[in-house]
């Protein structure tokens, strides 16, 4: 993966350098965080943004190396960055071995230590790939969706939790769902200020006909909402709201939600997109440090052939000039250049339709270059 040096030395005597720390991680992961580095590269030189790279280990790869999947180096790269890029963590490789030393537990800690509480996943349809969505044209077309998912509480943090025997000699798997409201009406103000600049309404997803912990949800939600009148709260149950992504995904501006429902919902309303190859991500704390990623995995049974889409990340990386670095001209540079390049008809194979030109990994990757060159 290219960090070209000239970019670099010329951007540390910048008052404003940024530090960008480069997660590439596993499976497909390096090879679509290239491209997204290539583009990154370009815009600093083009708009002297005044970004500086620097390059870490999370995940399976860091294992291998370290032993740990989210070594004490990376840790302290990651507090001294202004911002984060990752690949995708994980793959087959790495499944046997015990779970809390697994390339996911390396995402939830740094999620965890960074404090990124919130992740912004945009479910929005390109009007080029209307036909790649497995719904209806009218269905999708325009679709522009917001999942804001807290990110650092719920079951995936909560505890106790393990697997055990019970008395009888029969195993016993089980996690605890657990929510402060701090940590809700946090995640809560992150989807009403977002809502405020996008089409004013939040629908706010739960499980309080079953889940005390939503109940408690539920109630915050409804209270903060006396706090932003000029935003529509609704409510709707996770079943339902599953149900309605499909029937009628359109009626959604801003959705929020805890940690495993929006960890299940946002990748449903990737399907929308034609693509989870096409969604962004990002994962704030709240004084706007950000990590940024593709939706997607790793898609081990694809690494390295050069088949992977890199257009997610590539995206992310536009994220990531916009939310954490505040560098709007460059972030829709590079977007304009996605939909330039989905204009001339490229396609990788996940989005590939006919009268297309399939395209890899790194063709595609040159095409955005060229349109901001």
């Amino acid at each position: 993966m290219s960090t070209d040096s000239s970019i670099n030395d010329s951007a540390i005597g910048s008052s404003t350098t940024k530090k960008i720390l480069i997660l590439p991680g596993d499976g497909i992961g390096p090879e679509i965080v290239t491209e997204a580095v290539k583009v990154l590269e370009t815009v600093n030189d083009k708009f002297a943004l005044g970004l500086v790279f620097e390059e870490g280990l999370l995940g399976g790869c860091a294992i291998d190396a370290t032993g740990v999947p989210f070594p004490d180096k990376t840790l302290a790269q990651a507090k001294a960055a202004d911002a984060i890029l990752l690949g995708a963590v994980g793959g087959p490789k790495w499944d046997q071995i015990d779970r809390s030393i697994r390339p996911e537990r390396g995402l939830l800690a740094i999620r965890s230590e960074l404090e990124l509480f919130g992740n912004l996943r945009p479910a929005t349809l390109y009007p080029q790939l209307a036909a790649a969505s497995s719904l209806k044209p009218e269905v999708v077309s325009g679709l522009d969706i917001l999942i804001v998912r807290e990110l650092t509480g719920g079951i995936y943090f909560g505890s106790p939790r393990g697997i055990d025997e019970t008395d009888s000699g029969e195993r016993r798997g089980y996690n605890t769902y657990v929510y402060t409201e701090s940590e809700i009406r946090r995640v809560g103000h992150l989807a009403f200020e977002s809502a405020r600049k996008r089409g004013g309404k939040v629908c706010s997803v739960d499980k309080a006909n079953v889940l005390e912990v939503t109940m408690l949800w539920r109630e915050v939600m409804t209270e903060l909402g006396k706090d932003y009148p000029d935003v529509e709260l609704s409510h709707m149950y996770v079943d339902n709201a599953a149900m309605q992504l499909v029937r009628a995904p359109k009626q959604f501006d801003v959705i929020v939600t805890g940690n495993m429902f929006g960890d299940i919902l946002s990748d449903q309303a990737s399907m929308l997109t034609g693509s989870i190859g096409m969604l962004p991500s990002a994962s704030l704390a709240i004084n706007g440090k950000g990590l940024y990623e593709p939706c997607h995995g790793s898609a081990p049974d694809i690494a390295g052939q050069g088949l992977a889409n890199p257009l997610a990340t590539i995206l992310s990386a536009a994220m990531m000039l916009r939310y954490s670095l505040d560098m709007s001209e460059p972030a829709d540079t590079i977007e304009a250049g996605v939909g330039a390049v989905l204009d001339q008809g490229l396609r990788t194979a996940d989005i590939v339709s006919d009268g297309m030109r399939q395209v890899g990994t790194r063709e595609m990757g040159s095409a955005v270059l060229s349109t901001l060159r």
